[in-house]
């Protein structure tokens, strides 16, 4: 048994004695993968997995498709699966790029569309997070990162322009910079941007709104460049 497959099986293990459903072995693998225990470059084979596990192939190989769909693992014709790389600088400059041209005109048009009801959805969502990780590890830290996607992506929905939001979705773009890095307090600072952005749209206020995703999408470039300085 390789170090990689001994460190999954170890892991998934743990898992309630119970019929294994793909989500469970979903969300263990991408933690593993969020939290660096398993490097990128990692070979996941399923028979060995489906070997050392003791489940059945189709667990696996669901939950390795839906990793896949992230862009967390790259199949590889017969060769199985390996663990993607995370973001390359390039990479990195490249989807900010991408956010800061569609973000901000995505927030202006939501403030001239929005209605009532979309309003009140906009404010449930920023409530429906408020607490803080408590430490850099994707347990902890996998709520946070799954109400930035929604928030942004309601905005994106509000702007009602259909084919933007789906470019936006397809880069999967909250799950690859958390990969990065998560800490320093960046759940506070993005919280508190994301409510200058919800009143800017909730006061129909078109630049405004744009000027402050803007500012926020900057700002998250800002926490995360120095990551790449590390290396």
């Amino acid at each position: 048994m390789s170090d990689a497959h001994a460190g999954l099986a170890g892991q998934l293990s743990r898992l309630p004695q119970r019929q294994v459903l793909s989500d469970d072995v979903y969300e263990t693998v991408k933690g593993l993968i969020m939290d660096s225990v398993v490097e990128p470059g990692t070979r996941l084979n399923i028979d060995a997995l489906t070997r050392e596990l003791g489940i059945s192939q189709t667990p696996i190989r669901e939950s390795l498709a839906r990793l896949e769909s992230d862009g967390l693992v790259i199949k590889e014709p017969l060769r199985g699966y390996r663990v993607s790389s995370r973001l390359t600088r390039e990479e990195f400059e490249d989807l900010f790029e991408f956010r800061l041209h569609v973000e901000p005109w995505a927030a202006g048009r939501a403030a001239e569309r929005a209605g009532a009801e979309d309003l009140n959805r906009l404010k449930d969502e920023m409530l429906s997070y408020t607490d803080v990780p408590s430490r850099p590890a994707y347990d902890s830290y996998k709520a946070m990162a799954a109400h930035d996607q929604r928030f942004h992506d309601l905005v994106l929905e509000l702007s009602g322009n259909d084919t933007a939001r789906q470019s936006f979705a397809r880069t999967h773009c909250h799950l690859h910079l958390f990969r990065l890095y998560y800490g320093g307090g960046i759940a506070t600072k993005a919280l508190r941007e994301h409510k200058t952005i919800v009143a800017a749209v909730r006061r129909g206020d078109p630049a405004e709104a744009a000027a402050t995703m803007r500012a926020h999408i900057e700002a998250s470039r800002a926490r995360l460049l120095p990551v790449f300085d590390q290396n």
